[in-house]
């Protein structure tokens, strides 16, 4: 399967809608979106998975290496409405501790404290 990245500005925030499976080969396509993204000076994304269906430890390594760049740059990183096979890959390798995940993209974009998870 495929990957496919599009972008959406909302105010100073930018989705990121990633749908399809991330893994060793789709990665570095959503690396380069991300790297794009953080070239022209936009550090607050919020990656919709509620289409992706699939997220390797590679996948991962995408969302922590975003995470580190966007905290350089003053930024923040959220991860919004995963489905629960990604929920639970974050949950087991800790990083939903260290990403803040929330339920859904309305609730990543309101959010300006605790994430909320389910």
């Amino acid at each position: 399967m495929s990957l496919t990245v599009s972008t959406e500005q909302r105010g100073d925030m930018v989705i990121v809608v990633v749908a399809g499976e991330l893994d060793m080969a789709t990665a570095p396509q959503l690396q380069d979106q991300i790297t794009d993204l953080l070239d022209k000076g936009r550090s607050r994304l919020v990656f919709d998975l509620a289409e992706v269906s699939f997220c390797d430890s590679t996948g991962l390594s995408v969302f922590v290496r975003a995470k580190n760049n966007t905290d350089e740059a003053g930024g923040t990183v959220r991860l919004a409405a995963p489905q629960r096979g990604v929920l639970r890959i974050l949950e087991v390798s800790g990083l939903v501790e260290v990403l803040d995940t929330y339920p859904s993209v309305d609730e990543a974009l309101a959010a300006e404290t605790a994430p909320v998870t389910d």
